[in-house]
């Protein structure tokens, strides 16, 4: 099994550019082989609060349509972030693209600072996913403050925790602290996905990393260029594998 964190340099309000961005690397991880990809916070809009309602996709939004022909396509489910209008509400949430065109929905479930302006809050859509033999739970940035969100991933059987951030260069460390006590502490596998560039005029620290069910730091990007990074299991231990290009 191959699992991909994507590491995007997104554009603000640029909806058609991201998706493109979507398109390359969903087809260099599906190229390696990987079953899974999993974008950063808010990748498909980039962070946005202000102009987050303006941007909002539907549970079945045709900007969708190509992305979810790909992922049938290839056979990978990618995992992809975007400010998510249901019902009346607006929140920060993933779209799950299977490779059966179905879709699920993860909403975050802690907000920060004045996200609570204009998103909601809910622990309603929180789905795992099964691939292979693996349970794969779902974490939106600041929910990865919160021990109990781990903890309850942990309770309802999970093997990988992933997590797709908008962090800057100078929360990297602790996050990386974070996720590995986590892993740790609940013997789950730690996927994390994060940004680079300027989105929201902020700086994404990027660092988008893999941790074993140890805590042990397995796979890493670096803190300023886009891309993927594959992390493969051998027998019972997870090793970072090297894109083949071609």
């Amino acid at each position: 099994m191959i699992l991909a964190t994507a590491q995007t340099n997104p554009k603000r309000e640029d909806i058609h550019s991201n998706l493109t961005d979507h398109y390359r690397l969903t087809e260099l991880a599906a190229k390696n082989r990987a079953g899974i990809i999993i974008f950063p916070e808010l990748s498909l809009s980039s962070y946005e609060r202000e102009k987050a309602a303006d941007l909002a996709f539907t549970p079945e939004d045709s900007r969708l349509d190509k992305l979810r022909a790909l992922s049938a396509d290839k056979k990978i489910i990618v995992v992809a972030g975007a400010p998510i209008q249901i019902n009346n509400n607006l929140y920060i949430g993933a779209f799950i693209l299977k490779p059966d065109n179905t879709i699920s929905i993860y909403t975050k479930q802690f907000l920060h600072g004045e996200e609570s302006n204009y998103f909601t809050s809910s622990f309603n859509f929180n789905p795992i996913i099964d691939l292979g033999n693996e349970r794969i739970s779902f974490a939106i940035c600041a929910d990865i403050n919160h021990p109990e969100h781990p903890k309850n991933a942990k309770s309802k059987g999970a093997t990988i925790y992933a997590a797709g951030i908008f962090f800057e260069p100078h929360e990297m460390s602790k996050a990386h602290t974070t996720l590995s006590g986590y892993a740790g502490t609940y013997q789950m596998n730690v996927l994390m996905s994060n940004f680079v560039g300027q989105p929201y005029g902020l700086s994404g620290g990027g660092q988008s990393a893999f941790w074993n069910k140890n805590g042990e730091l397995a796979a890493s990007l670096n803190s300023t260029e886009m891309g993927i990074r594959l992390i493969e299991k051998v027998g019972k231990n997870w090793k970072e594998k090297t894109i083949q290009t071609v």
